[in-house]
């Protein structure tokens, strides 16, 4: 794999970071920033992979110095960076609880920071059987075509997270909130995985900036 510093801008995770929020950004991608570099022969951005293959996001912030220290491609500075970050991300939020979607408009709420995005982003919620908001992906980013949505990159996320249902969503920059053909191929695609697979596909929503359409509203799904 090439060094983040050979990788084509947009696809770094600090441009990214800057040119488009935290939010563009995978986890492997979040952790390869806070470690920077990575060692011989392997990125940060490997590294980074590497350590959320082994541990989940909640696994990693309970790692005490010492066992986060000894993990390759890691040490005491980059360690104490990370447990800062964990740090401070929990004192920001000391009394946060989990987000109950009920209705499109709880979705819409998360969904938020799509809407005045100025290209296609394609996000998934992942709940639980209460419907509690377990996180969120952003899929894809640039113009929606259901050929390049693929239900693996969809579902991945919610059987690692364990997830018994999913909302996906989109914005769509022009305004319109009305589904396009890809939008409607793309989510009957989905909701068939999700048959086989044994997750439902609760709703599709187009985010405008003014408002949203949900295609479960509609009856399209």
């Amino acid at each position: 794999m090439p060094k983040i510093k050979d990788l084509p801008s947009f696809r770094r995770p600090r441009e990214k970071l800057e040119s488009l929020g935290t939010h563009a950004l995978k986890n492997h991608e979040l952790l390869a920033v806070l470690l920077r570099t990575g060692y011989q022969g392997k990125s940060a951005l490997e590294v980074a992979r590497r350590i959320l293959k082994r541990y989940s996001l909640e696994q990693l912030a309970q790692l005490d110095f010492k066992a986060l220290s000894q993990i390759k491609g890691v040490g005491k500075s980059r360690a104490a960076t990370i447990i800062a970050a964990f740090s401070l991300a929990s004192r920001a939020n000391p009394n946060q609880k989990a987000i109950k979607i009920n209705s499109p408009e709880d979705a819409v709420k998360v969904l938020s920071f799509i809407r005045n995005k100025k290209r296609e982003y394609f996000v998934a919620l992942y709940l639980d059987a209460e419907n509690k908001l377990i996180t969120h992906e952003i899929i894809s980013i640039g113009s929606l075509d259901s050929s390049l949505v693929h239900p693996r990159e969809v579902f991945y996320p919610a059987i690692k997270h364990k997830a018994v249902s999913i909302i996906v969503a989109h914005n769509h920059p022009s305004g319109n909130s009305e589904p396009s053909e890809d939008d409607i191929v793309l989510t009957k695609r989905l909701v068939k995985a999700g048959k086989i697979m044994g997750i439902e596909v609760i709703d599709h929503i187009i985010v405008v900036k003014n408002g949203f359409l949900s295609f479960k509203e509609k009856k399209l799904i």
